[in-house]
């Protein structure tokens, strides 16, 4: 154990002593041979040029700051070795009696010089390779004997090396080769055991210039496609430099670092949750909402907590409403993320380096806030539940799918969390209504069914946020059960599930409403359907049966034989719910089991 510790602290002129030392053994003792002379003095020779080329090593070592040290590890590792054999064989040819040197000649032969010159020679070869490529910035495309079974390896070395120690442009090309490269797991895996992850950080954070910002950024963005490849990100304090850049960047840098918070945050819950202890939620509010203008009198300037959210309800019912008109850098009073000296290259930047900033700030805010307590919090206790739905109104194509896609994840979030759905969705509160009624917009005007879906899901997810008389969305979710997309239909038939389930406390009220605007025929026609289709449409006439089962419409529709008619072929496919369909007459017991498992099925 402390053997091991004191290998992992030697320094790189400790582990380069050990071979030079060796060396000059290797050529002491093959200068004492008494046989094999000229098979020795070959062997002392190679021995010779691995010895200066070690001295070499060792002045690069000394001279180089920064030096990139792993493949010179490696390579003095497999020398050492080399010329530990080259001794070993060497040393039995020094002077010996006569009857030990019959017994060497017995078990010695040609084939072992030749050998052992073999593996000194691909020692050369190694050490002048690793040279060369300090020397030529990395761009040495040769392939050393130690990376001949494995060519990536020597890409991977060469890249890594230019990366840390390269001039800037060479160190641009060398990150944009590493991110091209690495396009299989065992490529990533490879650059990221070579030590590739902190070099990248120190470029993204150093930069030299943008360009060189974006490649390691690209390079990373590549690497953060597994969780521990994220977890190493991370624990090489890779989100503090990753917010930083986010606070003070050219445009096109902060583009690129949004995408790689987006990545990071995607496949890692624990990248996730440390994003916000850094507020990574500031910068990405303030980008995306720059130029975006907010003209709402109900809502003030300034930092907006949960407490704030609080009182500005109390100052909307008692009649208190303050005036505005703010633009997106107003989010966060502080102003900490206004972009430093880079404000005058943003003043002059185009209109798609904004859209591009805008969309990446926007995927990374919808990543952030999947089932984040903690991320959804600080989008909504700012403004920005107001400023993604002022994009999500004037705004086509990613850009608003992104922003969309961040208010359904933060409704789905606070569907589990009563403290952040009643704060910021209550429905008298100028942040809910600007939500839903962006949210109806969508479902009365779009036809795009990646728009749709999601505004859907985002009503079904606050289902219990609405009073009883806001019949308005009922309509407008029964309407969309008999869309041409059964898709959206099965989806609409998810959120009036919500809203007529046991758990919402207006059931009995929704579930009359979409009797009243005539939600039972596409039910019905649901149940001739799809798997999944069936599945909702059977949960949602059951509810409907159980608070208003002495509806005349169900009793006409004869919903209790349509369901009995489609039990069988269901329960086949979900064992489950055998004894559920067994139960007849929609007992109370019946419907409370079918929302069990519905919850389970579905909400899980």
């Amino acid at each position: 154990m402390e053997a091991a510790a004191f290998q992992v602290e030697r320094t790189l002129q400790q582990e380069l002593s050990l071979p030079i030392i060796l060396a000059e053994r290797v050529i002491k003792s093959a200068q004492e041979a008494e046989s094999s002379k000229n098979e020795c003095s070959e062997l002392a020779r190679q021995t010779n040029r691995l010895s200066q080329l070690l001295r070499s090593t060792v002045r690069l070592a000394s001279s180089t700051q920064s030096l990139y040290e792993r493949p010179i590890r490696r390579i003095v590792a497999d020398v050492s070795k080399n010329l530990d054999k080259a001794l070993t064989l060497v040393r039995k040819y020094k002077k010996h009696g006569a009857g030990v040197l019959r017994q060497v000649f017995a078990i010695t032969t040609t084939a072992d010089f030749r050998k052992v010159s073999t593996l000194l020679e691909n020692s050369i070869g190694d050490l002048t390779w690793i040279l060369s490529v300090f020397e030529s910035d990395g761009t040495n495309i040769a392939l050393p004997p130690i990376a001949s079974n494995d060519p990536i390896l020597a890409w991977v070395w060469s890249y890594l090396a230019t990366v840390q120690m390269g001039q800037l442009k060479d160190r641009v090309d060398a990150a944009s080769e590493l991110a091209s490269l690495a396009d299989s797991e065992r490529t990533k895996k490879m650059i990221v055991d070579e030590g590739g992850i902190h070099p990248l950080l120190k470029m993204l954070k150093e930069g030299g210039s943008p360009e060189a910002q974006i490649a390691a950024a690209n390079a990373l963005i590549s690497l953060a496609t597994d969780p521990q490849r994220v977890r190493m990100i991370v624990d090489d304090f890779g989100i503090r430099t990753i917010v930083q850049v986010l606070n003070d960047s050219p445009m096109r840098v902060q583009a690129a670092v949004a995408n790689l918070v987006a990545k990071m945050t995607e496949f890692n819950a624990a990248a996730q949750e440390e994003f916000p202890r850094e507020n990574v939620v500031k910068p990405l509010m303030n980008l995306l909402s720059m130029d975006t203008v907010l003209d709402d009198p109900t809502i003030q300037t300034g930092r907006t907590s949960i407490h704030s959210l609080v009182q500005i309800n109390k100052e909307l019912a008692s009649g208190k409403h303050l005036n505005s008109h703010i633009g997106a850098n107003s989010l966060y009073s502080d102003g900490s993320s206004r972009g430093g000296h880079h404000r005058k290259e943003k003043e002059v930047e185009t209109p798609e380096t904004k859209l591009a900033l805008k969309v990446s700030c926007a995927g990374a805010l919808w990543k952030l806030s999947r089932g984040s307590l903690a991320n959804s919090k600080k989008i909504t206790e700012s403004k920005g539940l107001l400023c993604l739905v002022k994009i999500i109104e004037v705004e086509t194509g990613e850009l608003q799918y992104n922003c969309l896609m961040t208010v359904t994840e933060i409704a789905a979030v606070a569907e589990s969390n009563t403290d952040l759905r009643r704060v910021a969705f209550k429905p008298n509160s100028p942040f809910a209504k600007a939500v839903l009624d962006q949210l109806l917009r969508i479902l009365q005007e779009e036809s795009n069914v990646d728009i749709l879906i999601p505004a859907i899901k985002s009503i079904g997810s606050l289902a219990r946020t609405f009073p009883a008389k806001e019949s308005r969305i009922i309509k407008t979710l029964v309407c969309h059960l008999a869309d041409g997309d059964m898709d959206v239909a099965i989806e609409a038939a998810v959120a009036l599930g919500k809203f007529a389930c046991p758990e919402n406390f207006n059931c009995v009220e929704h579930a009359k409403a979409i009797i009243e605007f005539n939600g039972v025929p596409p039910l019905l026609k649901l149940l001739k359907t799809n798997d999944r289709a069936q599945l909702h449409g059977l949960v949602l006439l059951c509810y409907l049966s159980l608070h208003v089962g002495n509806s005349k419409v169900l009793e006409q529709a004869r919903v209790l034989n349509a369901v009995e008619s489609m039990a069988r072929s269901v329960a086949s496919q979900h064992p489950e719910l055998k004894d559920l369909f067994a139960k007849t007459g929609y007992e109370s017991d019946a419907c409370e089991e079918c929302f069990s498992l519905y919850r389970t099925v579905v909400f899980s």
